[in-house]
């Protein structure tokens, strides 16, 4: 999240992924004030124009929120409330208008006082470790980028090769130039690449870019399969948590083998399901805790945020994760939230 503090009660953002977005959803509360740009279609005034026909046209609003929720679960953020100034004069104050906030996009939020937990959730991805992760064969290539527990993928690329029954006038470079091109489009400047796939094909790549550019790449071994289906196989190995063991999704993927384990020992040190891990909350037990869109989907959205916010002001860990990746898929299977317990408690 890119953060500037106007004043003592302002604060400007611009969500840069989907955690950021949800943090939004927790931070944003009915009476704060948001203030941002959109369009707004104005009715025409001039002669002979039709009477149902407006122009739209962009405008500054500032609204007093009213009402907050998830669109399309974790990709877009919709904020409802009264137009209490504008920048055309044109727009009626006393208006009701709605922000649909994607990421990118910036708002200045106003509050009459922030808590703690609210500071936090502003500043709690800014030190995110991101990965670029590259599956590599002869034939074909996925990138995706990882930041916290989010994957973003792009297109595969397509090498063109004939395989070994063909006899083609296959040029590798080019297809590691077109490679290069797509992870410097998604690459930023503190981003790891990694690189991983069956035979020798990911050493000539990461040579290939680091002859013109210095990144910070990491060749893993025992990946044998490339494109997408290569993306896949990373996220659930065990190289995965070694390699990124400071990495949101791994310390998620390491509560979640935990809790498998618990659950086979029988154990009542974990809880699976929202009401479970409520109770578990309230007695102070949780310790950390994984959920999904499954858990937003399912239940109150509004309870589910303020939850969150309860679990967190006492210090829990908390890990939100997607369908982008097998983690967030297998902890919707288990009813879209699961935690660790400091201790056993009888359900």
């Amino acid at each position: 999240m890119i953060t500037k503090i106007i004043d003592d009660n302002s604060i400007s953002v611009i969500a840069e992924d989907s955690d950021d977005l949800l943090n939004l959803r927790r931070i944003i509360k009915k009476d704060d004030r948001v203030i941002g740009d959109t369009t707004r279609v104005l009715k025409q005034d001039k002669d002979y124009s039709r009477p149902d026909k407006g122009e739209r046209i962009k405008v500054r609003i500032a609204l007093t929120v009213e009402k907050i929720s998830l669109d399309d679960v974790l990709d877009r953020l919709r904020v409802g409330g009264t137009i209490y100034e504008s920048s055309n004069e044109s727009v009626p104050h006393g208006s009701h208008h709605s922000f649909i906030l994607k990421i990118n996009d910036g708002i200045t939020i106003s509050k009459k006082k922030w808590s703690p937990i609210e500071k936090k959730l502003l500043e709690s991805n800014n030190n995110q470790i991101a990965f670029v992760l590259v599956a590599i064969d002869t034939s074909d290539c996925g990138i995706a980028r990882l930041r916290g527990t989010h994957l973003e993928f792009m297109p595969n690329i397509y090498s063109g090769s004939g395989g070994k029954r063909y006899k083609t006038n296959f040029n590798i470079e080019k297809f590691f130039d077109q490679v290069q091109q797509a992870i410097s489009s998604i690459v930023k400047k503190e981003d790891s690449i990694i690189i991983f796939g069956p035979g020798e094909t990911k050493k000539r790549l990461a040579n290939f870019i680091q002859k013109s550019q210095k990144f910070k790449i990491q060749i893993v071994e025992g990946i044998d399969s490339g494109g997408e289906d290569g993306i896949y196989t990373f996220t659930k190995s065990q190289a995965m948590q070694e390699i990124m063991s400071d990495s949101n999704l791994a310390k998620a993927s390491s509560i979640i083998d935990e809790v498998m384990v618990l659950a086979n020992k029988k154990s009542k040190k974990f809880t699976m399901g929202f009401d479970e891990t409520f109770h578990a909350n309230q007695m102070g037990a949780v310790e950390s805790l994984v959920f999904s869109d499954k858990a937003i989907q399912d239940n109150d959205e509004q309870k589910i945020m303020d939850f969150l916010n309860d679990t967190e002001n006492k210090g829990v860990k908390i890990y939100s994760v997607d369908a982008s990746t097998d983690i967030g898929l297998r902890v919707s299977g288990l009813g879209g939230i699961v935690s660790l317990l400091r201790y056993a408690i009888e359900s």
